[in-house]
């Protein structure tokens, strides 16, 4: 297990963060999610001991989160959402201090800390001061100080907040990496969906510090048994210039006339069947049109509609 809280709240003066939260995350790649002020970063810094708790229990690792804090934190390396860089040193000093900071013998902490600035992309960075990086290579300095001792777990809270596309991408490509090649467990925290899908495998849902969802991404996108994404073969032998989109439009409105609903999103058509209609209508309607059917699977929910559904449940 990656880590478990019981009842635990935390409270700021009349503000509660963290309200009897009870939760079971598993190994492997986990999103947390969740609205501004919905307790993601007060549960981080709860299970790593940074703040305390007013109240409830928990293990992080296996290790009692109230009791064994400073193992906790040897075994999970953290790169926070704020700026934390030493100003007037240089980017393999920075790394290296970090690893002195786990336990490890400044030998080896450097010889590491070079081999992780190669992995994420600073190696010809290494001695500039950390001061004269863009964003994004602040960013991957610390996510290599983060691993500079190998940890058991990695949390990153917020860690594309900011970034241009291109750094962005090459933030969520290392995370993805870590997790499904390097198999390093890891917490991601962050409030855009599109990162949490293409990294994690299991998410966590959070509002008002209460949990809302949580399982794996492939379970919580339910199947809509009765909407289906289709996508058709263009006739281009009848019409080499004719417009490939032209099918759907024709293939929509002959699903309309049958009482089917539908909408076009990017090259899917997305198509709802009326009351007792199965999917065999859609073939048939292909057969006798002479369309080709090349793609039809059943639509599922996005991790959007998940998050969606469970804020609005709340």
């Amino acid at each position: 297990m990656l880590f478990e809280f019981r009842d635990v709240t935390k409270t700021y003066g009349a503000i509660t963060a963290l309200d009897r939260l009870s939760v079971d995350v598993p190994l492997g790649a986990v999103g947390l999610l969740g609205p501004n002020g919905s307790g993601k970063t007060t549960l981080i810094r709860a299970l790593l001991g940074l703040i305390p708790v007013d109240s409830g229990s928990g293990e992080v690792l296996g290790l009692d989160f109230l009791r064994q804090q400073l193992d906790i934190r040897r075994l999970v390396g953290f790169a926070p959402e704020d700026e934390c860089l030493f100003p007037h040193v240089v980017g393999v000093e920075f790394v290296s201090y970090a690893g002195e900071l786990c336990g490890m013998r400044r030998t080896d902490a450097l010889q590491r800390a070079h081999e992780v600035l190669n992995y994420v992309g600073l190696g010809e960075a290494r001695y500039r001061k950390v001061e004269t990086y863009s964003t994004g290579m602040k960013q991957r300095l610390k996510l290599a100080s983060a691993i500079v001792h190998d940890p058991r777990m990695l949390v990153l809270d917020e860690p594309t907040n900011g970034m241009d596309p291109a750094g962005r991408q090459e933030i969520l490509e290392l995370a993805r990496d870590l997790a499904h090649n390097k198999r390093m467990n890891l917490l991601f925290s962050s409030h855009l969906l599109p990162d949490v899908e293409f990294v994690c495998d299991h998410v966590v849902v959070l509002g008002g510090g209460k949990l809302l969802a949580h399982g794996r991404i492939d379970q919580l996108k339910q199947v809509h048994r009765q909407c289906f994404e289709v996508r058709l073969k263009a006739n281009l032998k009848a019409d080499p210039m004719a417009d490939p989109m032209a099918d759907d439009d024709t293939f929509a409105r002959q699903l309309a006339a049958q009482g089917c609903t539908t909408e076009t999103r990017d090259d899917v058509l997305l198509v709802r069947l009326g009351e007792g209609q199965s999917p065999q209508l859609l073939w048939q309607l292909a057969a006798d049109h002479q369309h080709q059917i090349r793609h039809l699977r059943p639509q599922r929910s996005t991790l959007e509609e998940v998050f969606l559904s469970a804020v609005e449940q709340s």
